[in-house]
């Protein structure tokens, strides 16, 4: 969620955010977002401080009382004293406009990283969460059968690392299977089609390394 007073600020933060596959609601000023929380969860708050009504400080603390949703301050205010006002009050982090879109990107990304579950695997809006036994994109479910979200949730928690044919039937078929290398193919083109059908970018991430076996990148190719 986007919180300021400036629909012009409002527009741009959302323009930067949205290429990089983020969700951008926007609310006018506290009272509107206060509104917004009482009806959905977000995943981050990026919040103004100098606001009519009620300012950024105000309602971070007020969002405090009832949410721990990491909060970054986005903020033309720039004094040490703001700064430390500011992550005194619950906040997570402090950017100070004009901002940088590398380092807002940047800062989002590390405080998600830190609320992601250990169980849970992230890649661009991909979710593996080995609890719920779900993959999800954009909180869209992407329906496989047990083994192809083993294979996935292998591949991504060893991202870079190649995988023979052998090896995954191993790992996840056990020692004793008779399954076959074809098997590992046809489990890896299944997977590869449920997976764009939803819109994330698949073939960038899951690869196939020619002769040997198969990869998940941590970069897109």
């Amino acid at each position: 969620m986007l919180v300021d007073d400036e629909k012009r600020m409002l527009d741009l933060v959302a323009l930067y955010l949205r290429p990089h596959r983020y969700l951008c609601k926007k609310a006018m000023g506290a009272y509107e977002a206060l509104a917004r929380l009482e009806e959905e969860q977000f995943d981050i708050i990026l919040l103004d401080i100098m606001m009519p009504d009620m300012d950024g400080w105000d309602l971070c603390r007020e969002i405090r009382k009832f949410s721990d949703v990491p909060i970054i301050m986005l903020t033309a205010r720039e004094q040490q004293e703001d700064i430390i006002k500011g992550l005194n009050l619950g906040a997570d982090d402090y950017i100070t406009k004009p901002f940088n879109e590398e380092e807002l990107l940047a800062r989002m990304k590390a405080l998600l990283r830190r609320r992601t579950p250990k169980n849970t695997i992230e890649v661009e809006g991909l979710s593996w969460d080995e609890d719920r036994f779900e993959l999800t994109y954009d909180k869209h479910s992407i329906r496989l059968t047990p083994k192809e979200f083993l294979m996935v949730g292998h591949l991504m928690k060893n991202a870079d690392k190649v995988f023979t044919r052998e090896q995954l039937i191993q790992l996840i078929w056990g020692f004793d299977s008779e399954t076959e290398g074809r098997t590992i193919d046809s489990h890896v083109r299944n997977v590869r089609e449920k997976i764009r059908q939803s819109g994330f970018p698949i073939d960038n991430y899951f690869i196939t390394v020619w002769g040997i076996g198969y990869k998940w990148v941590s970069e897109r190719e």
